[in-house]
Formats: C-alpha cells, structure tokens, sequence
C-alpha cells in the first residue's frame, strides 16, 4: 500500500506539482489538501481520515491562518504520523520554531524541494511501502 500523504499549500500550482511528484515516485499517494489552516486542522484530526505524512506550508494566504496553526492542532498526533513544513520561510528561526512545534522537518522550497520529497520515499520505504 502506498504512503498516504496531505497537502496543506495554498497556492494550486504548487500543490499540483507537490502532488504529481510524490505521485512520480511511487508508493506515495496524495489524498487530500487544504488551503487554510482550519480546513487542513479539521481533516487532519478527523479520526476517520486515514494519513502517513502531511506536507504543510507556513504561509497559507487566502483562506487565512498559518501552518504553524497546523502543528500546534496536531502536535499530539501519533508517533507514526509525519509532519513536515516545506516553505519560502525557512531560515533558522523559523526551522527551530517548527521543530518545537512537534515538525519532524523543515524544508525550504527555494532550495530543498527534493530534499523533501528525498525524505517522503524514505519513509515510504521504511514503511515497507505502508
């Protein structure tokens, strides 16, 4: 079974790229999104919403809130269940802020988008494919 990841991007361009890729690589498989942070907090605790990884951004502008919102909602989410920020934002404040928010990584989408998706395929094999 593939890794099931959540988007939380506001911006469709990027989100559509987020999700090609991962679908590109095999064994991840986007199954929702959001563009705000209540809507992405509401999915992503809804216990009947089956989830390995979400990918949030920081930066959510039209709908309103921030990702930070995001972590702090999720921050006592199960061990197994991966957050990490992919953002415009990352320097290292920002880096140290969302790992105490409970991220478990930051990554800059300027520089480190496949560093990112690097560490989707590696929980995806770690997972044994889920």
């Amino acid at each position: 079974m593939a890794l099931k990841a959540f988007i939380v991007e506001d911006q469709p361009q990027i989100r559509d790229s987020l999700v090609e890729a991962l679908a590109e690589l095999g064994k991840i498989e986007a199954v929702g999104f959001a563009a705000d942070e209540k809507s992405a907090t509401a999915w992503l605790s809804d216990p009947a919403n089956q989830w390995d990884i979400a990918i949030v951004d920081l930066v959510l502008v039209p709908g309103g809130g921030s990702g930070f919102g995001v972590l702090q909602a999720l921050r006592n989410r199960p061990v197994t269940r991966k957050m990490i920020v992919l953002t415009g934002t990352a320097n290292p404040q920002v880096r140290r802020h969302c790992e105490e928010m409970g991220a478990d990584g930051v990554f800059d989408k300027a520089m480190e988008t496949e560093a990112m998706l690097d560490y989707c395929v590696a929980l995806a094999r770690a997972s044994g494919g889920h």
